[in-house]
């Protein structure tokens, strides 16, 4: 469980090219900084636009000189006590916005992104031969100046090619392939499935710093098992390889997964995965596991708010209380994170979380 401490900072802390900027915490009306699994941590933030300046006596209009706020200006967001505030945002201005009406002293609007922009930003077409989706992470960190943390087993491919595509797409849909995730934090990217990917552990009570949070178990999209059919051409036959419950298993630590469920509620009921066509053997038994893993960890879904938790990130385990008997306890990761700020209730966090499993209904 995260420590609590009674005495936080009250307003987030921004940085901006290396410099504290104390005027954008007193101006701040709202912050959002938010991310999800497939990574490119995005913010935005709004300040008053009119006030002191800090060259004068006078007052007039804010933020709209480029002294401060300028196109690719590095931004830190960080929050928390001091000596141990955690970095919310660390990324550069992509965009500034004016929101003026009558009788109001307007709002600057900034909108940044992480380093992951600049693999958004890139787009190529490129063949890579004798490659693991692993070692393409790797060369793409490369031709980014980025430190790559690459954890992730995987088949190797004869070929694969990059059609006219970004760098950051061409990166998620790899990672969807094998249920990887993609993010960066400083200068570092990382390309890892889940079970490799160390993030922090937090709890949270509801009506003490969970404030609301909807939890559904649902087997819409479970299967009992997943196909996987293609072609091998060196070998001249037929490739078909099968993904049952046991690709899941290993992340259910009590109670009844998905596929469970679903077979005893309803029989079988097995998926074809026909989006690719895979050309070994390997290729298939990985993507037939990967759709199953996919399926299985989104039986339950939460999504909730809790009072600020700068320590929640994408990929933290979560463990909800007093929440009911089949939803109780720990296994939740969370996929999706929101810190937002305003002048009205301060910090909250919005988060939404998976499990592969359920409790037993009592």
């Amino acid at each position: 469980m995260t420590d609590q401490v009674l005495l936080q900072a009250a307003v987030p802390v921004f940085t901006v090219d290396g410099s504290a900027k104390g005027e954008l915490a007193r101006d701040l009306t709202r912050l959002d900084i938010d991310e999800d699994t497939a990574g490119l941590r995005r913010l935005r933030a709004r300040f008053l636009a009119w006030g002191p300046r800090d060259d004068s006596d006078t007052e007039g209009r804010l933020y709209l000189d480029g002294r401060t706020l300028d196109f690719g200006k590095g931004m830190k967001v960080s929050l928390g006590p001091s000596g141990s505030d955690r970095t919310l945002f660390d990324g550069a201005i992509t965009a500034i916005e004016v929101d003026l009406e009558e009788h109001s002293p307007g709002e600057v609007i900034v909108f940044a992104e992480d380093r992951l922009m600049d693999l958004r930003m890139t787009r190529r077409s490129r063949t890579y031969e004798k490659a693991s989706d692993a070692d393409i992470a790797r060369t793409i960190a490369g031709d980014h100046n980025l430190t790559p943390e690459v954890s992730a087993a995987g088949p190797t491919y004869d070929l694969v090619q990059q059609w006219n595509m970004s760098d950051l797409a061409f990166l998620r849909e790899r990672a969807r392939l094998i249920q990887a995730e993609v993010w960066v934090s400083g200068r570092t990217l990382y390309f890892q499935t889940r079970p490799n990917r160390q993030a922090t552990a937090v709890t949270l009570t509801l009506g003490i710093d969970l404030l609301d949070v909807q939890i559904r178990a649902d087997l819409a999209h479970q299967r009992t098992s997943v196909k996987v059919s293609g072609y091998d051409a060196q070998a001249r036959d037929l490739i078909e390889e099968e993904a049952g419950d046991d690709a899941v298993k290993a992340e259910i630590a009590q109670g009844r997964s998905g596929a469970a469920t679903l077979s005893q509620a309803f029989g079988d009921r097995v998926s074809f995965r026909v989006r690719e066509a895979p050309l070994t053997a390997d290729e298939a038994r990985a993507w037939a596991r990967a759709e199953m893993l996919r399926r299985g960890r989104q039986f339950v879904t939460a999504t909730g708010t809790a009072l600020g938790v700068p320590d929640l990130t994408v990929g933290s385990q979560l463990d909800l209380q007093d929440v009911g008997a089949p939803f109780e306890g720990g296994g939740y990761v969370v996929t999706r994170m929101c810190h937002s700020y305003d002048i009205r209730v301060g910090h909250r966090t919005r988060f939404e979380a998976e499990r592969a499993w359920i409790g037993e209904l009592r």
